[in-house]
């Protein structure tokens, strides 16, 4: 039999290994795929830590303590937590585990220096960052240090932090922890760069910061880093604001962390030139466009060169115009961490020990921000800090729970004194005297509690828009916002979490087809009702037969192709396998009973026949049985331009235009090669020309056309085409809904208006 497989190299994984490898080793993996200068490692898979502590015999105690635990008070969580904690130290590493280990950590070279990071189930997701609450320890040298590492990797899934975090997430899976392995930099400059502000939402710029030393002063906020505010398209730096950074720490002589106190000029020297920021902005896009949404990177500068050692996606990005000061004296100011405004009453605590001292609703201030403060923050107005700068992990935990924050105050501790009222905003950076009207009578205005506010609520389109989903846990936050509904639910993230990464068909061989329908029709119906009634359409499954293979017993049913992108997908591959698109059909009729807003779209069409044959198979499933179903296809094979009449006539009533996959099939070029990427051109002519002819053929043929894509938002004049051309709506992410609005509102009044001019015009004749 042959043994498990424990350890994966890093240039090995894709995000497609995220349920094995964790987010953040499927994650470097991707940058390996993007030819990106990253250090060289390997990363404990989650089977390592499942295996140890079935091996020790503790598996079934921990599992039912820590569900206990996410339901405790606080008073009684640390207590779980050390129980907890101490069955994941008496069950150590099984034998199978620490040999794979080792071995895997000899090929680094005799008594390699590394970094060792957790990488636990759910960690650096679209909608949950986990920032810096699991542990990671820097310059592990041997092979004893290096399993108790490890161990103290498995053992942070349990601190009460990432238990507090994890219910308020409303995470109740059993949790498992894979550990990324990796060389160490000796970094003499570090720091994050993040791909959009993560203060206001904007994409049109990288934030840059930078300090000496190791870069956990920075994401931890224990120094004021240097920040640079770049712009995206031009590379120009528009702001630079120096901060105070009073020590570094470096790998000392004895292979421990060592503090360097920093003399005054050092502290406050400059630490990136301008063309060391322009390097590291440049890995950073390079990041973005490869995982294709914003991203928030960690660098490193050693020898004169850049690494990139983290990249995750930005877990929120907000968009917000809040109230300006009246006659409020401005008493601490620092830069907008987490946007929104809050009032409430001081309370200065030194330590998260402290935190029981914080009441409900009062203003956190505190020197310096770390992920400990997570339950205390979660009872927080807002928050406000001495040190740290607006991409350092608290920060972000402050933005996912919607808690105004400002950091690099530096001096808020001493300035601001128990039981003042003061307003902070966090959208500006400022710590105001008082009430201000915006709060009123109100604790706290955050910019979550107004998704559909008069402040994004600002024009009605003729043109719908419509977001593109992929998980079911932001839902409800997603509908809340001012969007007309979902133009493109993607299936494979559903069933991968919902099957926890297994392949359909090794559920069908074991019997447990029926979780399939059960887990599916759960989650769609999650999205469904909260969209209700407006429009979910569903894509069905579209993996590439590589990802399948990627899953959990995948090997024995995937064929091996040479180029996955153009071969076994989409709707032939339903009518080659009906059994399992039936199971597809069976989850999406159940939804369908409460919530008829959703409907089928098909993706890959390629020929007459085989969509013939899939809607016949759709039609003879209880799903096509239902009342009011739209059949939508994809147009993303050129063949849609001649064949959508004849899909018309065979029932389909909507098209949605996949751009991606359209321009890269127009212009023979694979959209993630880097090499490749300048001919990669949505706007190109051509592709523009097949644009125009599935919306003219749509249009005059009465069916609906969408386009799903980031173009409408980020290009105004590819949205003024679309919008010229008569499409009915455009389907974009959450985070770029509000501009694509904007954007589109702007394209619909310059057409009114040339629509006047003409009629004024014919009329003087």
């Amino acid at each position: 039999m042959p043994s498990p497989n424990y350890v994966s190299d890093i240039s090995q994984l894709r995000i497609t290994d995220a349920e094995e490898a964790g987010g953040k080793g499927a994650n470097m993996g991707e940058m390996v795929a993007a030819n990106l200068p990253v250090p060289p490692g390997f990363v404990l898979l989650r089977d390592c830590y499942l295996a140890s502590i079935q091996a020790g015999g503790v598996a079934d105690e921990l599992n039912a303590a820590h569900r206990t635990a996410l339901s405790s008070d606080p008073a009684g969580l640390a207590e779980m937590c050390e129980r907890m904690q101490a069955l994941v130290w008496r069950a150590g590493v099984a034998d199978d585990v620490r040999d794979a280990v080792l071995t895997a950590y000899r090929k680094l070279g005799s008594d390699a220096v590394v970094a060792v990071r957790s990488s636990a189930t759910g960690e650096d997701g679209a909608d949950a960052s986990f920032a810096g609450m699991n542990a990671t320890f820097t310059n592990i040298s041997g092979e004893q240090e290096l399993i108790e590492a490890v161990q103290r990797c498995w053992a942070s899934l349990f601190s009460p932090r990432v238990v507090s975090y994890r219910a308020s997430r409303k995470f109740s899976a059993d949790p498992a922890m894979a550990v990324v392995v990796q060389l160490m930099i000796a970094s003499e400059r570090s720091g994050v760069a993040f791909t959009a502000d993560p203060s206001t939402g904007a994409e049109d710029r990288v934030v840059v910061e930078g300090a000496f030393g190791l870069g956990e002063v920075v994401v931890s906020g224990a120094v004021e880093p240097d920040t640079y505010i770049v712009a995206k398209d031009t590379g120009e730096i528009l702001s630079r604001r120096r901060g105070y950074k009073s020590f570094k720490i470096i790998r000392g002589a004895d292979g421990n962390d060592q503090k360097v106190d920093l003399s005054e000029a050092e502290a406050d020297s400059q630490v990136l030139s301008d063309e060391e920021v322009g390097e590291i902005v440049a890995l950073a896009l390079a990041t973005e466009r490869h995982n294709g949404c914003p991203q928030d990177t960690e660098w490193a500068i050693a020898d004169g060169k850049a690494w990139l050692v983290q990249a995750r996606p930005i877990t929120t990005l907000h968009h917000a115009t809040m109230s300006t000061p009246e006659s409020h004296e401005v008493v601490a100011r620092g830069l907008p961490a987490a946007p929104g405004e809050a009032s409430g009453a001081v309370r200065v605590l030194l330590t998260p020990d402290e935190g029981s001292g914080l009441l409900d609703g009062e203003v956190l201030v505190a020197q310096m921000t770390n992920p400990d403060w997570l339950p205390t923050m979660r009872r927080a107005a807002a928050l406000v800090t001495d040190t740290g700068g607006m991409t350092c992990h608290a920060a972000i935990v402050a933005r996912e729970l919607g808690v105004p924050c400002i950091v690099g105050a530096r001096t808020a501790t001493t300035d601001l004194a128990d039981g003042m009222i003061v307003t902070v905003d966090g959208t500006h950076g400022r710590v105001l005297t008082g009430r201000t009207s915006a709060t009123g009578g109100a604790q706290t205005t955050p910019v979550e509690a107004q998704p559909a506010t008069a402040a994004v609520v600002s024009e009605a389109t003729g043109t719908k828009i419509y977001v593109n989903l992929a998980m079911p846990d932001s839902a409800e936050r997603v509908a809340a916002q001012d969007v007309d509904g979902v133009g493109l639910l993607r299936a494979e993230f559903i069933l991968t979490d919902a099957l926890r990464n297994r392949h359909p068909r090794d559920l069908i061989a074991r019997g447990e087809q029926d979780t399939l329908v059960d887990a599916l029709a759960a989650a769609v119906g999650r999205i469904a009702a909260a969209f209700a009634p407006r429009p979910v359409v569903y894509r069905a499954t579209d993996f590439r037969t590589n990802e399948f293979r990627g899953l959990a017993g995948g090997q024995a049913y995937e064929p091996v192709e040479h180029n996955p992108m153009i071969g076994y997908r989409g709707c032939y591959r339903y009518v080659k396998e009906p059994d399992v698109f039936a199971l597809e059909l069976t989850a999406l009729a159940r939804v369908r009973e409460q919530n008829p807003n959703l409907h089928l779209m098909i993706p890959f069409v390629r020929t007459k026949w085989e969509l013939e044959e899939c809607l016949s198979l759709v039609d003879a499933s209880p799903l096509g049985r239902q009342r009011g179903l739209h059949r939508w296809v994809m147009a993303e094979v050129p063949s849609v331009v001649h064949w959508l009449p004849e899909y018309v006539g065979m029932g389909i009533d909507g098209v949605s235009i996949g751009s991606n996959d359209l321009t890269q099939l127009m212009l023979g070029v694979d959209r993630d090669s880097d090499i490749c990427a300048e001919l990669f051109d949505e706007s190109d002519a051509a592709v523009l020309d097949a644009i125009g002819r599935i919306i003219s053929t749509a249009r005059r043929l009465g069916i609906t056309s969408s386009l799903c894509g980031q173009a409408p938002s980020t290009k105004p004049a590819f949205a003024e085409h679309l919008v010229r051309m008569g499409i009915t709506s455009v389907s974009v992410n959450p985070d770029a809904a509000v501009r694509a609005r904007r954007t589109v509102a702007a394209a619909e009044r310059r057409l009114l208006l040339e629509a006047a001019r003409a009629g004024d015009s014919n009329h003087s004749r």
